[in-house]
């Protein structure tokens, strides 16, 4: 057995005889443990991540041991976030294809409605509705576990096993989101 401190604690054996392993998890954030991979952080996603509250909460979400991905249109915030250490994705938001293929393998999804309705060019969707419930597509077949809207209003529904909406002008907004991804569950 072993065990990493890095803010969590896992303790994972692998019986490569018999392969299989198994887990005991401690954890303030998501801890996977597979044959390949004894000990890791499951990733979390933020589409829009080159708006206001995006920029807000990648900067709320880095630390050491976890792995942050952004999702952008604008090529010089994709190459800040690069910088800052982010997994960038370079895409159109309105494409859920593209948002589909950045939230892979990632256990949480925090989508920036206001990159729906902002100025940036949307050439697969007409309207803030239908980019919305693109996401909400994308990321249900993305396999993604965890979905935190940071939108006003009623969001679209989405099929995926724990979902939260937090208005863009929480006075905690960054905290909120952030405590919302370590959460071992939203029941």
């Amino acid at each position: 057995m072993s065990s990493r401190s890095t803010g969590f604690t896992a303790v994972g054996v692998v019986d490569t005889e018999r392969g299989s392993w198994s887990s005991q998890l401690n954890a303030p954030r998501h801890v996977y443990v597979t044959p390949y991979i004894r000990f890791g952080v499951m990733p979390v996603i933020v589409v829009g991540a080159d708006t206001g509250p995006g920029r807000a909460v990648i900067e709320g979400l880095i630390e050491p041991g976890r792995e942050v991905r952004a999702f952008v249109t604008d090529i010089d915030a994709a190459t800040e976030l690069r910088q800052a250490g982010v997994k960038v994705a370079l895409g159109d938001v309105s494409d859920d294809s593209h948002v589909q293929g950045a939230s892979m393998n990632c256990f949480t999804a925090v989508l920036i409605t206001e990159a729906a309705r902002d100025g940036r060019e949307r050439l697969f969707a007409k309207s803030e509705d239908q980019v919305l419930r693109g996401w909400a597509s994308a990321t249900s077949a993305s396999g993604v576990t965890r979905v935190i809207w940071v939108h006003d209003g009623e969001a679209p529904r989405v099929e995926v096993k724990e979902v939260r909406t937090v208005s863009p002008h929480h006075p905690g907004l960054v905290e909120e989101v952030v405590a919302l991804d370590d959460a071992r569950t939203l029941a």
